[in-house]
C-alpha cells in the first residue's frame, strides 16, 4: 500500500488549499472522504466474497474426501461380512461333514442364549404426596414461621423500639 506519513498529508492538504481554495476545500474533503470510505468497503466486500469463495472450495474438498473414506469403510466392512459369511460356511460345512448335528438355538446348552429382562414393575409412589410434611399443628407448637415474610418485614419486626428523649 502507499505510506502516508504526517509530512507527505501535511504537504497534500497545502496544495489543496492552494488549488481549491478555502471556501470549497470542507466540501471536497467531505467528497474525498466519502469516496475513499466507499473504495474501502468495496475491497472489503471482496476479499470476504475471495475468502468465502476459498473456503468454499475446502470444504468441498473436505466432503469429497469423507465420501472416499466412507466408501473405502463400507467396502471393507462388507470384505469382512463375506469373509465371515464364507468362514461360517466353511465350518457349518466341516461339522456336517465330521457327522456331528448343531444345538438348537433355545437349548439350555447354547451359549449365546441371554434370558428376557424383567418386565417393567412401577414404584407404586405417588409423587403428588407429600409423604413426610410436618404437620402444621407440631410447627405451630414448636414455633415454626408459617408464612414468609420479606427482609424488610423481617427486620421491622425485630426493630428495637426507639426510646423518646
Amino acid at each position: 500500500m502507499i505510506d502516508f506519513g504526517f509530512d507527505k498529508i501535511a504537504l497534500i492538504g497545502a496544495v489543496a488549499l492552494i488549488v481549491i481554495g478555502p471556501e470549497k476545500l470542507p466540501r471536497v474533503a467531505r467528497t474525498v472522504g466519502h469516496l475513499v470510505g466507499k473504495a474501502q468497503r468495496y475491497v472489503a466486500d471482496v476479499k470476504a466474497e475471495v475468502n468465502r469463495s476459498i473456503e468454499l472450495e475446502e470444504l468441498k474438498k473436505m466432503k469429497t474426501e469423507f465420501e472416499h473414506a466412507a466408501r473405502d469403510v463400507e467396502q471393507s466392512v462388507q470384505n469382512v461380512s463375506t469373509q465371515i459369511h464364507q468362514t461360517g460356511a466353511e465350518l457349518e460345512q466341516s461339522w456336517q461333514g465330521a457327522g456331528m448335528t448343531a444345538l438348537p438355538p433355545n437349548s439350555g446348552e447354547h451359549t449365546g442364549w441371554v434370558p428376557p429382562p424383567p418386565a417393567y414393575k412401577h414404584p407404586k409412589k405417588n409423587w403428588r404426596l407429600k409423604r413426610g410434611a410436618t404437620p402444621q399443628w407440631y410447627k405451630q407448637r414448636a414455633g415454626v414461621r408459617g408464612k414468609a415474610q420479606s427482609g424488610a418485614a423481617r427486620v421491622a419486626r425485630f426493630r428495637p423500639p426507639r426510646v423518646s428523649a
